[in-house]
C-alpha cells in the first residue's frame, strides 16, 4: 500500500531542525511522477532519473556551466580572464562582468540585456522539478523506509541520493547567480516568494548529509560512472556548499532585518565588508567557522577514500613516439578530456556526445580556431573567455606547468597552420589576446570537423584538485594550517619541476595561509571559469580587482614609455615580437608539442610549450569523408622574444634568418580602455560588488518578489 510520507518538510529530509522553518519555506515547483508506475522495477525508476540527468546536462551546457551566464560573466569577470571583443561590441555581457560600473549601471541595464525569459533561472527550476518528482514519489513507496532506514547503499537509495543531490546542485548555481531565490521541495505546489539563500544552503547541506551513506562512490559497481552523482561527488559537494555558504557574498538590505535565517529559522548576523551599495552589503555569516568543520569532515571522508579517482603527482605516459617529452600530470588530466574521456581526476564531468548539441569545449572556452564553422581543419573556435595579459605575463611563475596548458599566445588558422592572436578586440584568432588552452581540437584523438560546437567534450564540475584545495582552505580558516599546507603543496609541487615550486616563500608572499590556498586556486582553475566565484566567496576580490588594475596600468606604462615591461617574476612584454612559420614536422617529427623539455626554453617552436598543430590533419579529413592538402609544410610558428626584451642587434639577425617583427605589447597600449580601464569599470574597491543577475519581466511578475541590488523592475 502507497505510503503518503511527504506530509512535512520533517518528513521529507528526516531532518529534525528543517521543522521549524516549514512556514516560511512553502513554495515549490510542478509535476509529479506516478510512483506505481516508475518504481515498479529499477530499469524505470533509474530511466526517470536519465530524464532528470537530460535536463541538468542541457541546463549546464546552455545556461549555466558552458553558455549563458558562466559565458557571459563568469568565465570572463575575474582578474585573471576576460573578454576578446570591444566593451561596446557586447554591453549585455560586459557590464555584468564589469560589476555594472561600481553598480551605478545596475539601474540601467535592461533586464533582457543578456539574458531571455527562458533563462539559467527557468532551466535550473526544471531540473529542481524534475528532482523533486522523483524524491516525492519514491517517499511514497513501501520501500522508501527501508532503503533510507539500512544504513548502508542500495540501488534504490543511490537513486534518491541523486534526486537529493541534484536538487541541491541546481541551487548551488542559482544562488551564485541570483543571490536569494525561492525554495522548491514539493512536487504540485507553484514555487514564489524569495526565501533566504542561508536557509536554502542549510537545508540542501543538511539533505546531502542524510543520503552520503546511502550512494555508492565512484566505480563501487558497473553503474557508477563519472557522469553519475556519486556518494565521492556529494562529499566534495556537501564541502563546496559549506564554503559557499560560509563566504563572502552580497545581501539586500531592502528585505528587512530578520530575512536572513538560517535553515532552523533563526536571524543571522554578519561580518560586513566595505560599505553599502544600492541596498546591498557584503558579508559572511557570524557562524561561517561551524561551517567549514563542517566541509572537513566531508572533504577528508572524500579525500580518504575517493573510489575510482585519481590524483598524479607524475605523469603516468611514457615519451611519444617521436620522442614527445609529456611530464606533466596537470596536462595529463586535459588531454584525457581531449580524448573524450572520463578524466582519472575527475569526480563527476556532465557527458556530452559528439556530433549532437551545441558543445562549449572547445568553441567557448577552447584555444581559438579563425577556421570557417564547417569543414575546417580545426572548425571555427570563437574564444569567449581568454587570459588577462598581466596575469600571463606577471603571476604566473615561468616554471608552472600550468601556465601553457591554460594558455596559448597562437590559434589556428583552420587550414593546419598555427597563428599569432593579436590583442586587437576581436573574436576567433583574428583578435581578442591570449587563448584559453585547455581544449584544442588539434589536440583530440578524434576531432571533429564537420561543424563546430560538437566536439563531444564532456564539461567538467569537480575532480580532486578542488578537494584538495577546499579541504585546505576549510582546514586553514579552523587553525589547522599544518595540514593546510600538506594539501595545498600537493597540488601546488606537481606543477613545478622537482624542488622548485617555492611553497614556503609562495605562503610568505601571499601573506596567509589562506590568501595563498586561494591564490593556488586561480593557477590551478585558470582558463575555468572558477576564479570570478572563489574571490566573491572568499572576500579577496576588491584586494584582487585592485592588484590587476594596478599591474596593467603599470604594464601598458612601461610598455608606451620604454617598450617593454618586466614584472617582478623576471617575465619581460615588449612592444614587437618576431615571428615565422617552421616546418615543425621535418624538424622533429611532430606538430604538437608538449611540455617544453627542460632546457630547451629556448627553442621557439617548443616555448611556450602544448601548442602547434595535429599531425595528421588529412587522415582526419579522409576519416571524415573530407579532403584535406597542406598548401605549405611550414605549419608551427616559431616565436623569439615572447618573455624578453629584444634590441636592436638581435633583431637584426632574427629579420636575416626570415622572422618578421610584429606587433605585440604596443597593440595594449592603443587599447588602453579595452585593458585597462574597462576592467571592472570604475569599481572602487570598497562598494558592495553587484555581480548577481537581475530577475527578469516574467519571474517579478510570477514570483511574487521584486529585484534588488539597483536593478530595474520591468
Amino acid at each position: 500500500m502507497r505510503k503518503i510520507l511527504y506530509k512535512t518538510l520533517l518528513l521529507m529530509s528526516t531532518i529534525s531542525i528543517l521543522v521549524s522553518c516549514e512556514d516560511f519555506l512553502e513554495t515549490s515547483s510542478p509535476s509529479v511522477v506516478d510512483a506505481d508506475f516508475v518504481f515498479s522495477n529499477i530499469e524505470t525508476a533509474r530511466a526517470a532519473m536519465d530524464g532528470a540527468y537530460e535536463q541538468w546536462r542541457t541546463t549546464c551546457q546552455s545556461y549555466v556551466f558552458g553558455d549563458g551566464l558562466f559565458y557571459g560573466s563568469e568565465v570572463t569577470g575575474s582578474d585573471i580572464e576576460r573578454h576578446p571583443e570591444s566593451f561596446s561590441n557586447q554591453p549585455g555581457r560586459h557590464y555584468p562582468e564589469c560589476l555594472y560600473q561600481n553598480g551605478t549601471y545596475a539601474s540601467s541595464y535592461g533586464l533582457l540585456s543578456y539574458q531571455k525569459e527562458s533563462s539559467a533561472y527557468s532551466n535550473l527550476f526544471s531540473c529542481i522539478s524534475k528532482a523533486n518528482s522523483i524524491i516525492t514519489a519514491m517517499q511514497s513507496t513501501d520501500e522508501y523506509t527501508e532503503f533510507m532506514s539500512a544504513g548502508e547503499a542500495s540501488d534504490l537509495s543511490q537513486l534518491y541520493g541523486e534526486a537529493i543531490t541534484l536538487r541541491a546542485t541546481a541551487y548551488r548555481e542559482l544562488i551564485r547567480y541570483y543571490g536569494d531565490v525561492p525554495y522548491a521541495y514539493k512536487s504540485g505546489v507553484a514555487a514564489n516568494g524569495l526565501v533566504p539563500r542561508d536557509s536554502i544552503y542549510d537545508i540542501c547541506i543538511e539533505d546531502l548529509k542524510t543520503v552520503e551513506p546511502l550512494m555508492y562512490r565512484v566505480g563501487e559497481n558497473s553503474t557508477m560512472v563519472k557522469n553519475i552523482f556519486s556518494r565521492t561527488f556529494v562529499q566534495g559537494l556537501i564541502g563546496r556548499m559549506c564554503l559557499d555558504a560560509a563566504g563572502y557574498q552580497t545581501r539586500r538590505t531592502d528585505l528587512g532585518s530578520d530575512f536572513y535565517k538560517s535553515g532552523k529559522g533563526d536571524v543571522l548576523t554578519f561580518e560586513t565588508l566595505g560599505s553599502a551599495n544600492n541596498n546591498a552589503v557584503y558579508e559572511r555569516r557570524s557562524d561561517y567557522e561551524a561551517l567549514y568543520d563542517t566541509a572537513k569532515v566531508y572533504l577528508k571522508a572524500c579525500i580518504d577514500d575517493p573510489g575510482d579517482v585519481a590524483f598524479y603527482t607524475t605523469d603516468p605516459r611514457s615519451t611519444g613516439d617521436e620522442g614527445q617529452v609529456f611530464d606533466n600530470p596537470y596536462q595529463y588530466f586535459f588531454q584525457q578530456m581531449n580524448d573524450l574521456e572520463y578524466a582519472d581526476e575527475s569526480i563527476y564531468e556532465y557527458n556530452m556526445t559528439q556530433g549532437s548539441g551545441s558543445d562549449a569545449r572547445p568553441y567557448s572556452f577552447g584555444r581559438v580556431s579563425s577556421g570557417s564553422s564547417k569543414k575546417a581543419f580545426p572548425c571555427k573556435a570563437y574564444g569567449q573567455g581568454r587570459v588577462n595579459p598581466a596575469f600571463y605575463y606577471g603571476m604566473f611563475d615561468p616554471k608552472d606547468k600550468r601556465r601553457d596548458v591554460s594558455a596559448c599566445v597562437t590559434g589556428s588558422t583552420g587550414k593546419g597552420v598555427e597563428k599569432l592572436i593579436p590583442f586587437v578586440p576581436n573574436s576567433k584568432a583574428n583578435g581578442g589576446g591570449i587563448t584559453f588552452n585547455k581544449w584544442d581540437q588539434n589536440r583530440m584523438a578524434t576531432p571533429y570537423v564537420i561543424k563546430s560546437r560538437r566536439s563531444g567534450i564532456h564539461g567538467p564540475y569537480m575532480r580532486m584538485s578542488d578537494v584538495y584545495l577546499n579541504y585546505a582552505e576549510a582546514c586553514a580558516i579552523t587553525g589547522d594550517e599544518g595540514t593546510a599546507k600538506i594539501y595545498l603543496s600537493l597540488v601546488r609541487e606537481r606543477a613545478f619541476p622537482s624542488g622548485e615550486a617555492n611553497t614556503d616563500a609562495f605562503i610568505t608572499s601571499c601573506g596567509s595561509m589562506f590568501k595563498a590556498i586561494i591564490q593556488e586556486r586561480g593557477f590551478e582553475f585558470a582558463a575555468e571559469g572558477d576564479r570570478r566565484w572563489t574571490l566573491v566567496r572568499s572576500g579577496l576580490l576588491p584586494e584582487a580587482i585592485k592588484n590587476i588594475k594596478e599591474m596593467t596600468y603599470n604594464m601598458i606604462n612601461g610598455l608606451k614609455t620604454n617598450g617593454y615591461y618586466t614584472f617582478s617574476n623576471g617575465n619581460t612584454i615588449s612592444s614587437y615580437i618576431y615571428t615565422k612559420l617552421v616546418d615543425a614536422q621535418a624538424t622533429y617529427g611532430y606538430r604538437l608539442t608538449t611540455q617544453c623539455p627542460e632546457e630547451s626554453e629556448d627553442d621557439p617552436v617548443l616555448y611556450p610549450g602544448w601548442r602547434g598543430q595535429n599531425d595528421d590533419w588529412e587522415t582526419v579529413a579522409s576519416n571524415s569523408g573530407l579532403s584535406f592538402e597542406y598548401s605549405d609544410t611550414k605549419t608551427n610558428l616559431a616565436i623569439k622574444g615572447l618573455f624578453n626584451y629584444v634590441d636592436d642587434t638581435e633583431a637584426a639577425t632574427l629579420i636575416a634568418d626570415g622572422y618578421e617583427k610584429v606587433d605585440w605589447g604596443e597593440e595594449l597600449v592603443e587599447y588602453f580602455d579595452e585593458y585597462y580601464t574597462y576592467l571592472f569599470y570604475d569599481y572602487d574597491y570598497t562598494s558592495a560588488p553587484i555581480y548577481l543577475w537581475p530577475y527578469t519581466p516574467n519571474v517579478i511578475s510570477t514570483g511574487g518578489f521584486t529585484n534588488g541590488y539597483g536593478f530595474k523592475q520591468e
